[in-house]
């Protein structure tokens, strides 16, 4: 535990300094250093369970310590015990022994008095502690003071559970590859491997012990992807039949393109500026054996068609545009801390270019489904009507959702643990080219 705590400090210690959770982890706990995965696995929970309540621990830190620290990993290493404390099962008296052990490593052998009477304060006076710091905004829900101020004001009614969602842990969702087995055949084998599950949406599941995926059986046969129960909407509210022309704009890691594959026979052009991240979309493509004739996987910018485009026009086409990713911050709680409020006006200028350019190349007749990870309105509603009333050949489609799905409009909203329907807060909007 000692080691994992050190390390966990250190992660997150690195997102706080501006770099993201993955690029942390693969500094301090990278996946080829433990074989057997079980150290990174703690790293990783400790990591990410921090980070998710990282408003109200470091609240906490800061109420206990008397003075600056020292060493700035010392307060992560600190909220991480403080985390262990309050959201697993780990004996209290475990966690301070090894936190003091881990602050020597971290800082200095002097340090670990510090942390010592920082973590026994807290087991006497714990209550209190948290009484007191639950005045406070950012250390009562766990989210920038800004986010907590926009959602109160965008969704005046739901805002409260729109946050306490974001600091839930995300279910292990999986999505049936229909291609290569049926829900009930991928339910029974993974009932044979004592793996309990249950179906949830039109083709996925919902495994109750989350493990590393590529342990679960079928695995390795293409018989599954993990992907959200939100983002399993995306292909099919898109429609797309046999034979037509559609365009993935934004496909990378390429959860929604293996999808659109899985639907319908299809001339598909799976596009991302990233070159890097296109490697992720050929070996999804690759283990759902849905690779071969049919499917062009191409790096390049979206927002310029002159690079790319031949001038054939689509006729379905899919923008997951970038955004802030404030719908999915259960899954990626660095997010929280990483963002700042000015951010948001970036992506919504970068969604318009998009959308300018994806809609000169749809064909009329043809439907566009714009969607994001947000729950901002900037980038969603708004971004929509604008476009809208700019476009005269554009028409927005009413969308029919699955009753179990929880939303507002086309934004669904994030849920809390116990939903039929346990998602994450995407958004969507069809668009039909007259």
């Amino acid at each position: 535990m000692q080691q994992a705590q050190r390390l966990a400090a250190l992660a997150v210690r690195c997102v706080l300094d501006g770099a993201t959770l993955p690029v942390a982890m693969a500094k301090f706990a990278p996946a080829e250093a433990d074989a057997a995965g079980r150290r990174r696995a703690l790293v990783q929970e400790l990591a990410y369970g921090t980070l998710r309540h990282w408003g109200t621990l470091n609240a906490l830190v800061t109420r206990l310590a008397a003075k600056p620290f020292s060493d700035p990993g010392l307060p992560c290493l600190v909220a991480v015990a403080l985390y262990q404390i309050e959201h697993t099962r780990a004996p209290a008296f475990a966690i301070v022994d090894h936190a003091v052990s881990a602050a020597a490593q971290i800082a200095r052998p002097g340090a670990k008095s510090i942390v010592n009477a920082l973590l026994r304060r807290y087991l006497r006076e714990r209550v209190a502690l948290g009484e007191a710091v639950r005045a406070d905004p950012v250390a009562r829900y766990s989210f920038p003071a800004w986010w907590v101020r926009r959602l109160q004001r965008e969704y005046p009614q739901d805002w409260a559970a729109i946050l306490a969602a974001g600091n839930e842990r995300p279910p292990l969702a999986l999505r049936v590859n229909r291609r290569r087995a049926t829900r009930e055949e991928l339910l029974a084998l993974f009932a044979a491997s004592g793996v309990a599950a249950s179906a949830a949406g039109d083709a996925g599941l919902i495994v109750e012990e989350p493990r590393p995926v590529p342990q679960l059986p079928g695995y390795a046969d293409g018989m599954f992807s993990v992907q959200d129960l939100g983002a399993q909407l995306a292909a099919p509210l898109l429609d797309a039949h046999d034979g037509m022309r559609v365009l993935d704009a934004c496909a990378a890691p390429g959860g929604k393109t293996t999808h659109l594959r899985e639907l319908a026979d299809i001339d598909l052009v799976a596009l991302d500026v990233d070159e890097g991240r296109l490697a992720r979309v050929r070996e999804n493509l690759a283990r759902l054996r849905l690779d071969g004739p049919g499917i062009s996987v191409v790096a390049a910018d979206a927002a310029e068609p002159g690079t790319w485009w031949d001038g054939r026009p689509f006729d379905r086409i899919l923008a997951d545009v970038p955004c802030t990713a404030s719908g999915v911050v259960r899954r990626h709680p660095d997010a929280k801390w990483l963002r700042r409020e000015a951010d948001i006006a970036g992506f919504a200028q970068q969604q318009q270019r998009l959308l300018a350019a994806l809609w000169r190349c749809l064909a009329p007749g043809g439907r566009l489904l714009y969607t994001t990870c947000s729950v901002f309105r900037e980038e969603n509603d708004v971004q929509i009507e604008r476009f809208v009333e700019g476009h005269g050949d554009a028409l927005r489609e009413t969308i029919t959702f699955p009753a179990a799905v929880h939303r507002e409009g086309g934004q669904l909203l994030p849920s809390l643990p116990g939903a039929s329907h346990n998602q994450d807060g995407f958004f969507y909007a069809l668009l039909r080219k007259a």
